[in-house]
């Protein structure tokens, strides 16, 4: 493989980690396997940190296809909690509020989950890498700075409920560039005159690349070992 002139790799990212950590990961890994100072490596759509699943990695010149993937359609396997929040509308941060969930009932789930399917408003999380005056939102949620975004037009082409054992739920989405499946859950939560946040989340795809092509951090070295060509 010709890393420097170009490659298109696939990622199962894992928890905990951001998605510059598996940037850097490789392209360190890359970098000295290639015995260069400096390598292009770049990802399509970023996934918080808490999040896990396909992530596109492109390298050399490669890089200039990351716009064409970002657009793709994604595909994600969420699981809620009802009736509470977090700040992050994740796990990132503690409960802060809780709310009634008695009312709540797998049909009532089921006819809500639709109402989200098409073109919707959405305003992203405060914890998030919009940007804010120049600055990143979360880095002024993070000092406790009010943050106000802007509503963005997405398009959900899927909502399809996996499970239900509430108060927790698993659904699929399928959804267009700039979703926030976090912003998402809040939604669902108030439509269901209650909150929610997320407790789990993996992308499952990006166009047509699926968790099944991806590789692991753990399976990096020995793809160099099998992929670096040398030139002797």
């Amino acid at each position: 493989m010709d890393f420097i002139a170009g490659e298109v790799l696939f990622f199962n990212k894992p928890y905990g980690w951001t998605s510059f950590d598996l940037v850097n990961k490789f392209r360190y890994k890359l970098s000295r396997k290639l015995d260069v100072k400096k390598i292009k490596v770049g990802h399509a759509g970023t996934l918080d940190p808490l999040a896990t699943g396909v992530m596109i990695l492109c390298t050399g010149k490669a890089t200039k296809l990351i716009d064409e993937f970002q657009y793709q359609v994604k595909e994600y396997v969420a699981t809620l909690k009802l009736g509470e929040t977090t700040p992050s509308f994740d796990l990132e941060h503690e409960v802060d509020e809780v709310f009634p969930v008695a009312h709540i009932t797998c049909e009532e789930v089921e006819r809500v989950l639709q109402t989200f399917v098409g073109k919707i408003e959405q305003i992203p999380p405060a914890f998030s890498a919009c940007k804010v005056d120049g600055k990143r939102a979360y880095d002024l949620a993070r000092k406790g700075r009010d943050v106000e975004l802007k509503p963005k037009t997405l398009v959900i082409d899927e909502i399809e409920l996996l499970e239900c054992n509430l108060p927790v739920i698993k659904i699929r989405v399928v959804c267009s560039k700039g979703t926030y499946i976090r912003a998402l859950a809040r939604d669902i939560g108030l439509a269901l005159q209650s909150g929610a946040h997320l407790t789990g989340l993996e992308r499952t795809r990006i166009g047509d690349v699926t968790l099944a092509e991806c590789m692991s951090t753990e399976d990096i070295d020995d793809f160099l070992e099998n992929n670096v060509v040398y030139n002797l």
